[in-house]
């Protein structure tokens, strides 16, 4: 299993509401746009206390998001390197500025809560719940198919971790045959991205041939939803902690 798919326990946000839970997670995430790094260290601590209530390693957490850290630190030296400011380190006409290190690192702050959001959603809320309160939450919004838009968000969130899978079968594979010993990066890159792209277009088929198959359509009843005392604590406790983010910076 990846970090990215649906774990069953029986956890305090397992049970939550899922039409709460996308807007507390939403609401974290539009908060992290406006916070500090004081606000966005006590944003960060509500999906993380989840991630390591529901025992998730820390070292699967880095060998899962391996590639993502990667785009986070080419960011970072991005914007270290592009803004303006007082120049800590110069070297010809390449200068590294105060205001540049402060920017990559909210930056990149902001893009790693929204991951955690995103990981702590899918490992604790099953897709097809996913499905049914985007189309519940579109229902009232006219000239907008509701179930379509649904229905291609499950299928998007369903995908991720069979790429992510793909992706970690071809690395070991390519591991048992030593290709990491060779010093071309662009062979490298280039006997993964083939065979990694023709293994998820070779999924979508199968995928689309099996649903067009069952006769599959959008126009489908969904379930009933309901909230508890549960619920309102956690939209209480979500919406306490992003006006102190807010305010402590």
């Amino acid at each position: 299993m990846t970090v990215f798919e649906f774990r069953s326990t029986d956890s305090f946000l397992h049970k939550r509401d899922v039409r709460l839970k996308l807007f507390c997670f939403a609401l974290i995430a539009v908060t992290g746009l406006y916070a500090g790094y004081g606000g966005l260290c006590l944003l960060m601590m509500l999906p993380a206390g989840f991630l390591l209530r529901l025992g998730v390693p820390v070292k699967t957490m880095v060998r899962e998001l391996r590639y993502f850290l990667l785009l986070l630190l080419f960011v970072f030296m991005a914007r270290a390197l592009s803004t303006p400011g007082d120049a800590l380190i110069s070297y010809k006409d390449i200068s590294v500025t105060r205001e540049g290190l402060a920017m990559g690192g909210m930056v990149c702050t902001r893009l790693f809560l929204t991951v955690i959001l995103c990981m702590t959603l899918m490992l604790t809320t099953k897709i097809s719940r996913i499905r049914d309160a985007v189309a519940w939450l579109f229902a009232p919004v006219p000239l907008i198919p509701e179930k379509r838009i649904a229905t291609m968000i499950g299928l998007l969130v369903r995908f991720l971790p069979i790429v992510l899978r793909q992706a970690n079968v071809i690395s070991i594979a390519q591991r048992s045959r030593c290709i990491e010993n060779r010093k071309h990066p662009i062979f490298r890159i280039r006997t993964f991205s083939i065979p990694f792209v023709r293994r998820v277009f070779n999924t979508a088929d199968k995928l689309a041939i099996a649903m067009e198959s069952r006769c599959y359509t959008e126009g489908r009843t969904s379930p009933g939803f309901s909230s508890d005392a549960g619920d309102r604590m956690m939209a209480a406790v979500c919406s306490v902690t992003c006006f102190m983010a807010v305010y402590i910076s």
